[in-house]
């Protein structure tokens, strides 16, 4: 399977980035890639966090590992925690 990763940062209410990797299906719109972004802050306690469809790039293109194949086909998406993120 091969996945578009768009390079994501939102903004923290306490004034720092959060920064991650949002991995979709590719060939899936920016605003389905954002929504799954949005989709991902509520569910980890960061709905206060500001993030702007502007800060949600596609990035590049790449084979999906069977993970994150697993969590695609589960969830339709598939996220990559860099900085800021909270512990899994």
């Amino acid at each position: 399977m091969k996945v578009d990763v768009y390079d994501t940062y939102a903004a923290g209410s306490d004034g720092g980035t959060i920064h991650f990797d949002v991995l979709v299906p590719t060939g899936t719109s920016p605003e389905v890639a954002f929504r799954h972004a949005c989709k991902w802050l509520s569910t980890v306690g960061l709905n206060d966090a500001e993030l702007k469809q502007s800060r949600c790039n596609f990035c590049h293109t790449e084979s999906a590992s069977e993970k994150v194949a697993s969590d695609i086909e589960a969830d339709g998406f598939h996220i990559i925690r860099m900085e800021g993120c909270p512990a899994s």
